[in-house]
């Protein structure tokens, strides 16, 4: 399996300064070119088979705009439609009653770490292991999936991989715990790979002694990857840090020849 682990488009309170966990915040002018940037950069290298978000707007923006520059990219129609699976268990932390306060804000009534890790494991175990089960057999195409969700929850989500199979990235503040950055849309690129222990390699058992189960391990080849946002700068005078309306234009889509079909970013 191919694993990426997305983070979302920058949002109207990231540039505000204030706690959004749970609550909407819709991406920004800015957030949206660099969500297309990163659709079209993962259309360019990869046929993705699975993509789940959070239920929240920010993240599901996002999630959209991979899966419109993978239709976009199959030009002969012979790849299955990407369909999007939304999901409440990869919501943000909730910062209780600092949702839309400015940082720093006490939030002692805050989900717990604990609570999130719970959160994280629920969603490895019930979407991510049954994928890795379901493409150990012969013949059985290689899972490319990409989780695109929010800062805290994403490395909730790393710790509960690293502790299944092993891998660890960076350290924590509080000591030898995982963890990794991630600014809007970057992405933490894993590979997991199942196999089975050598001394069981040849499948040969004698007298009592049974086959070990596959083992998987994971392997980080990428964190807080931004290759995609290259050269794209924010627009100036307020605008690219305002709400996208997709009613109006964006500043790149006055640029270049007209054509009678949408211009893909």
């Amino acid at each position: 399996m191919r694993l990426f682990l997305v983070r979302h488009g920058e949002t109207v309170d990231n540039v505000a300064g204030v706690y959004a966990g749970v609550r909407d915040s819709p991406l920004t002018v800015h957030g949206v070119l660099q969500a297309r940037r990163l659709g079209a950069h993962l259309a360019e290298r990869f046929k993705i088979t699975h993509i789940f978000s959070s239920d929240l707007e920010r993240a599901v923006q996002t999630a959209q705009a991979v899966v419109d520059a993978q239709s976009k990219s199959d030009t002969d129609g012979d790849k299955p439609a990407l369909e999007l699976e939304q999901l409440p268990v990869l919501r943000e932390r909730d910062f209780g009653s600092a949702e839309g306060k400015r940082f720093g804000t006490p939030h002692a009534d805050a989900e717990t770490h604990d609570q999130m890790r719970v959160r994280a494991a629920r969603f490895v175990q019930g979407h991510l292991v049954p994928l890795l089960e379901g493409s150990r057999g012969p013949g059985a195409e290689e899972p490319v999936v990409v989780v695109v969700a929010h800062g805290l929850i994403l490395n909730s989500l790393l710790r509960s991989l690293s502790a299944r199979f092993g891998t660890s990235v960076g350290r924590s503040d509080q000591g030898f715990e995982p963890s990794a950055a991630w600014s809007n849309t970057g992405y933490l690129e894993a590979i997991l790979k199942s196999h089975v222990p050598k001394e069981e390699d040849d499948a040969v058992t004698s007298g009592d002694r049974k086959p070990q189960q596959p083992r998987t391990t994971m392997s980080v080849v990428g964190v807080n990857v931004l290759r995609h946002l290259e050269g794209l700068k924010k627009t100036r005078g307020g605008i690219g840090s305002a709400k996208f309306d997709k009613r109006q234009r964006t500043m790149d889509s006055f640029f270049g020849p007209a054509s009678k079909k949408p211009r893909v970013d």
